[in-house]
């Protein structure tokens, strides 16, 4: 009752009488530019490090400052849109990287060469559409009626940016510099080679253990974005397989000649890399499964009720009130039918291979987890929506019916991955929808205008991460130090496990334990269990960029006189962390480009500055970040 009250007495920024420009040509084509490079972006950086970040904020900023520069013009609803239509193809490629790079693995290891690009493309398209479509009808349930009750975080973030619009024109231009600077980095680390973009030393007298960086832009911009907490609780991860599980089997291994499965070789002629890919992987591997499936388990009494009200409110849920424009949601007639067609589709057409069963998995999974994530990411945000748990739980029960019913092998295995694969980018998109509607319900946009937004911008992106995909597969190969690809492999071993039974389940069981300990203190089990599935290669840098936004967080808990200063420092420090990030990124994808096509830049310049090298540049990169945030000067405009 309460609810329904502030919703009734809730005003939004622009009135539902005010019409001002919104659904435009100006808008579409920016959201559609954006939605390719972020989603680009983010696909390079979740390969890499097996996270991404939120693309709304950047996009908003971006959108503000070429609206506002280039065509002389304001609208905060032509802003939304574009960051509506931006952020759909982040969401996107982040359901599509978690899975789908386990297809290409498959298929080198069963010589079939690589996957259809088309069926790529139709993969990621059903996900990203129905995503959106699913979530069409819980918007008054769940944005409208709860609102005063679930928060949306990220979604109130970007209003709030939204709103302040005036400076628009200065965030836009910190976040083109990390843009800039993150891509120059790149293109002189990993093009010219100038120097290393990893530097690692074994430790002296501790046989086994050694520590690595990546030093890089993106994994500097991450552990800003992600916090101090969070960056920590990776390296804890890290620092216990590389200073405790790899040393310990290196140690066993001297003791004999002694060959442990899955490697065929002895443990003392593997070197801490070799204990890595062999075992410690298995053990993350455990531990991230784990963590996954008991966050899962521990929101379901959420799931359960969020559920049940969504199903009150499902028939009278979409269409609104058509003579009022904040009201307004695409018809419920064209949600079904397109609904309908698209698991027909799935159903019938042989690029999709899921067949009868596994579309019908995919309409009753994919609502369900719609549901589920769209009312988790209101509650607690979209960090810490467990669609890698929703993935895991669909993957097991598939793979167990089709196993059952005779459909196992080769065939089986990519049905059973299409279906997670579906589902993930799913409860990703209905995730990232549901943010932006929050974000327009305050700020008073057209709600059809921003689902077809959503729309157009599920397709600009599965449109393009076909094509991402490949290439940086043939450039580098998804498993490889370059890319590991951490959440697909993830859920390549879960199926080949139940599939097959050839895991080596001792080691994935102590992962297991590890999860359980962790969680038995109180420690969130992801992020620790990431840090200890991933090289510490990756969680050294990522701290750097987390203690950078720990001096601000503490002195935000101090002072209360300069809260509005460092609140703004913290902003524009995550602004420019997104501009290293995205573009680390992009040259990430133009340098995968020279790869294929055989270009090496780095024999026309042949300078190599070595390790010590790279820490110079590096420490500038953070010197940098530093500047942007830290010793960022305050404006006299308050938020």
């Amino acid at each position: 009752m309460a609810s329904a009250n502030k919703t009734q007495e809730f005003k939004p920024f622009i009135p539902a009488d005010k019409i001002l420009p919104e659904f435009t040509f100006v808008s579409i084509l920016l959201g559609i530019l954006l939605a390719v490079v972020f989603g680009a972006a983010n696909a390079y950086l979740g390969l890499k490090v097996g996270m991404t970040i939120s693309a709304s904020i950047p996009a908003a900023v971006i959108s503000m400052g070429l609206i506002r520069g280039l065509f002389k013009k304001e609208s905060i609803l032509e802003n939304n849109m574009v960051q509506t239509i931006g952020s759909a193809g982040e969401s996107l490629a982040a359901g599509a990287i978690f899975t789908l790079p386990a297809l290409y693995i498959w298929m080198k290891e069963w010589n079939m060469g690589s996957p259809d690009l088309l069926s790529i493309t139709a993969i990621a398209l059903c996900g990203g559409l129905l995503g959106v479509l699913f979530m069409v009808p819980l918007r008054k349930a769940l944005i409208v009626k709860e609102h005063g009750v679930l928060p949306y975080p990220e979604g109130t973030a970007c209003a709030e940016v939204l709103l302040a619009g005036e400076e628009g024109g200065e965030k836009a231009k910190i976040t083109f510099t990390g843009l800039g600077i993150g891509a120059l980095y790149k293109f002189i680390a990993d093009g010219f080679k100038l120097f290393p973009s990893e530097i690692e030393t074994a430790i002296p007298g501790y046989k086994g253990a050694a520590i690595g960086a990546d030093v890089l832009p993106a994994l500097l911009g991450v552990g800003f974005i992600i916090g101090p907490k969070i960056s920590a609780y990776m390296l804890g991860g890290a620092v216990l397989g590389w200073f405790a599980f790899i040393p310990l089997i290196a140690n066993i291994g001297d003791m004999g000649n002694i060959v442990m499965y899955p490697a065929s070789v002895p443990i003392n002629e593997l070197g801490y890399w070799g204990i890595w890919n062999y075992y410690i992987r298995y053990v993350g591997a455990g531990a991230v499964a784990f963590g996954g499936v008991f966050s899962l388990i521990k929101s379901l009494p959420l799931i359960i009720q969020t559920f049940r009200d969504a199903m009150k409110d499902y028939s009278g849920g979409a269409g609104g009130n058509a003579n009022i424009r904040t009201d307004h949601d695409m018809p419920m007639k064209l949600v079904l039918i397109g609904s309908l067609v698209i698991v027909l589709a799935m159903m019938m057409l042989p690029i999709i291979p899921v067949g009868f069963g596994g579309a019908l998995l995919i309409a009753i999974f994919g609502f369900f987890f719609a549901t589920v994530s769209s009312r988790i990411v209101g509650l607690v945000g979209s960090s810490s929506n467990p669609v890698s748990g929703m993935t895991i739980a669909t993957l097991i029960i598939t793979a167990i019916i089709f196993k059952a019913s005779g459909n196992d092998g080769h065939v089986g295995m990519i049905a059973t991955l299409t279906v997670g694969a579906i589902i993930c980018i799913i409860a990703a998109m209905a995730g990232d929808t549901s943010q932006d509607l929050k974000t327009g319900f305050l700020v008073g946009a057209t709600p059809y205008k921003q689902q077809y937004g959503e729309i157009i911008g599920a397709i600009a992106a599965a449109l393009a991460i076909g094509g991402v995909l490949t290439l940086l597969n043939e450039a580098w190969g998804f498993g490889s130090t370059e890319l590991p690809a951490p959440q697909a492999t993830l859920m390549r071993l879960v199926i080949e496990g139940v599939m097959g039974g050839n895991l080596p389940w001792a080691l994935v069981f102590t992962g297991v334990g590890v999860g359980i300990t962790v969680e038995l203190l109180g420690l969130p089990v992801l992020p620790i269990a990431i840090g200890l599935y991933l090289p510490i290669h990756l969680s050294t840098p990522i701290m750097v960029g987390g203690i950078v936004r720990g001096i601000l967080d503490k002195k935000l808990e101090k002072s209360s006189e300069e809260t509005h200063s460092i609140k703004e420092k913290i902003e524009c420090g995550i602004l420019y962390a997104s501009g290293l990030i995205a573009g680390e990124g992009l040259v990430g994808i133009l340098l995968a480009l020279f790869a294929v096509f055989g270009v090496n830049l780095a024999e026309k310049l042949n300078i190599h500055l070595g390790q010590i090298g790279a820490l110079i540049f590096f420490a500038g990169l953070t010197f940098s970040l530093m500047k942007y945030s830290l010793f960022k000067k305050s404006s006299s405009k308050k938020l």
